[in-house]
């Protein structure tokens, strides 16, 4: 129910994915009156709940009122393994909370974060957080590093994943106090292979595997990449569309575009994961379209096939700072 363009989005893309898996079985949850066209498929159903949460509801009224909300419902079923991951384009403070009150977190763990790969000249590194928590403690940021290594080492087999703290500058001095107190805290942690600071032009260097922030900062610089992205992708479309050499010149362009298409819309890297949480929650970008939902549910069902909720609390239960 949540998004940008919601159901326009989410119904469309669930169904299409649902074809394309005939195996994995998708649940939607909706509101009674919700208009929903959906075809007769053996895997695809809907359940209706009381009410949705919208985009702007506070926290507080959320999980004082909307405990029969589809978002809630569906991480109920989540914590009743009834499903094995639940994906929203919701509202992400409402996500998050109901994440904490129905499903807990890890054991020790002070705050959950939004993490997701992003592209790099060589590959992906993880960033977090992404918009989930906006003041943080040292100890924190201390916390999303070791939550960012350990899916690095699940995911990609880095046994030694390189991790990087976002800051104004690469200088020893720069940074307010909290960076400051981060930045000690993971050098002096011998378990992580701390490379100091990076600076938001490193970001899709791919110098680092893993990339540590606070959620207002992290979120500020991902929609800024997005925006960036996608003005340039506009404008170079349109510069050959505008005379018969900018034509003739984007036929042979096209398959450049095309890879760099692949490799770097941000359409096909929607979905984050909610780190740290007692079961497996996927966010998508409230602007998604149908084509990018679809890319977030199959993250999902990939980080859910992996068992990867499961495998990074068992490989933080050592780690993680009590």
């Amino acid at each position: 129910m949540g998004g940008d363009h919601g159901l326009r989005s989410t119904v469309p893309a669930s169904i299409k994915f649902a074809e394309n898996n005939p195996k994995v079985n998708v649940k939607l949850f909706a509101v009674k009156d919700a208009s929903l066209s959906i075809p007769s498929l053996s895997n695809l159903e809907i359940r209706y709940c009381e009410s949705s949460v919208a985009m702007d509801e506070s926290i507080s009224v959320a999980l004082r009122r909307k405990m029969s909300s589809s978002m809630a419902q569906a991480l109920v079923e989540v914590e009743n393994r009834q499903a094995d991951i639940c994906v929203s384009a919701g509202n992400t403070a409402a996500l998050l909370a109901f994440g904490y009150h129905i499903l807990g977190a890890y054991s020790g763990l002070k705050r959950p974060a939004i993490c997701k790969p992003i592209p790099t000249l060589i590959g992906h590194s993880y960033m977090l957080d992404l918009g989930a928590n906006v003041n943080v403690e040292p100890s924190v940021l201390h916390d999303f590093a070791k939550l960012g290594c350990g899916l690095s080492r699940l995911v990609d087999g880095n046994s030694s994943p390189k991790v990087a703290l976002l800051n104004i500058g690469t200088e020893s001095k720069k940074g307010n106090e909290v960076i400051q107190q981060a930045h000690a805290l993971l050098k002096n942690d011998k378990t992580l292979n701390y490379s100091g600071f990076i600076e938001g032009d490193s970001i899709y260097s791919g110098h680092v595997d893993v990339i540590v922030c606070d959620g207002f900062v992290g979120n500020v610089a991902l929609k800024v990449s997005e925006g960036v992205a996608r003005m340039a992708l506009s404008q170079l479309k349109e510069s050959f569309k505008s005379s018969l050499y900018g034509r003739a010149l984007g036929q042979f362009a096209r398959p450049l575009l095309r890879k760099w298409r692949t490799q770097f819309d941000p359409a096909r890297y929607n979905g984050a994961c909610f780190l740290g949480l007692n079961g497996s929650v996927i966010k998508s970008h409230g602007s998604a379209d149908s084509l990018a939902f679809q890319y977030a549910l199959e993250m999902a069902h990939d980080f859910a096939s992996k068992k990867t909720t499961e495998l990074l609390r068992d490989e933080m239960a050592e780690f993680i700072t009590s």
